[in-house]
């Protein structure tokens, strides 16, 4: 008997293995994923420590700069319509961040806060950007916020747009693929699945606007995601504990902030705006009606206006210099 079960174990085993390796989406090819979304105006940075950063440069060089920081599996594409919109009075960069889009995994598998916040220094430097506004969505509004906190001197602003990082836990809804990912072994297991499906759904899981939850956005999420190294990196960032900021390292932040936030956010809820704002010594909360957590693509004419408005209220101060007007809301109609 115990014979037969191993037997019987073992061929139950190879039939996993073979559906694992039949059903396993394989990597995209790197030639053909640049040809395909690095067109104008994209450049490979060449860092210091010779990684290559797929980035975009774009508005006059000498006008004010601003660095977008996109969340978590997302690309530089993602602030598509805020470069549109800006780069006429500002000079707007974005760049894909280590494990996501073309720039690929980092050579050193470090995905923790410190090496995120380190390439945002790295971009700035070899730009030559003395000081820059630091905008940044979902997790990339989690690496802004600890970017002010260590490097509070080079910032002019901080736009925190459905950030990460503040000490509220989101009850009910969210996002499939976050919650497999985050899963041992399964989140390995449907990594390397990662049917086309799976990415719709939790793209629309995100947001309250489905307009924007096309063929188009959908393919960009899917195949980005499986460049080469990344999946591994998503699972080497998931198996992470991410830690929250508390509310005296916030309230140390003495950098002027515009908080952007969804009402409808089902991944990070609008009490985390709301904190942010309440701690955040210099803040302006901005909140937007039936926009779940990409507001600069679900409403992206109303929050770039915001921000524009706000930015110019800053400069338009009495000495003439970036001032915080706290306090003050820009809400559009």
């Amino acid at each position: 008997m115990k014979k037969w079960l191993l037997r019987g174990l073992g061929i139950l085993a190879a039939l996993l293995v073979i559906a694992f390796l039949a059903f396993r989406v394989p990597d995209t090819d790197p030639d053909e994923m640049r040809a395909k979304y690095a067109g104008e105006p994209s450049q490979f940075l060449a860092l210091a420590d010779g990684r290559e950063i797929h980035l975009r440069d774009e508005g006059p060089r000498d006008a004010p700069a601003i660095i977008l920081l996109h969340g978590s599996n997302a690309d530089l594409h993602t602030w598509q319509a805020w470069a549109d919109m800006l780069s006429e009075d500002y000079r707007v960069i974005r760049y894909d961040q280590r494990g996501h889009g073309l720039t690929g995994p980092a050579a050193d598998d470090d995905y923790t806060l410190g090496g995120f916040v380190a390439d945002v220094t790295a971009v700035a430097d070899e730009l030559d950007l003395t000081t820059f506004t630091l905008a940044g969505n979902s997790m990339g509004g989690w690496i802004a916020a600890g970017y002010a906190i260590e490097n509070p001197g080079r910032l002019e602003a901080l736009v925190l747009v459905d950030a990460g990082g503040a000490p509220v836990r989101r009850e009910g809804g969210g996002n499939i693929a976050f919650t497999l990912a985050g899963m041992p072994v399964v989140g390995d297991v449907m990594s390397q699945l990662l049917p086309r499906s799976l990415v719709a759904r939790s793209l629309s899981q995100s947001v309250s606007n489905q307009d924007i939850v096309t063929n188009e956005a959908i393919d960009r999420y899917w195949e980005l995601a499986r460049y080469p190294g990344n999946r591994s990196a998503t699972r080497k960032r998931f198996s992470q504990e991410r830690t929250a900021f508390d509310a005296e390292t916030v309230s140390g932040i003495r950098v002027p902030t515009l908080v952007m936030w969804g009402k409808e956010d089902a991944l990070i809820p609008f009490a985390a705006g709301e904190w942010y704002a309440e701690h955040l010594p210099d803040a302006t909360l901005v909140a937007y009606d039936s926009i779940g957590h990409i507001p600069m693509e679900e409403a992206p004419e109303r929050s770039a206006t915001d921000l524009m408005v706000w930015l110019s209220e800053m400069r338009l101060g009495p000495s003439g210099a970036m001032e915080p007007q706290a306090g003050e809301a820009v809400l559009t109609p």
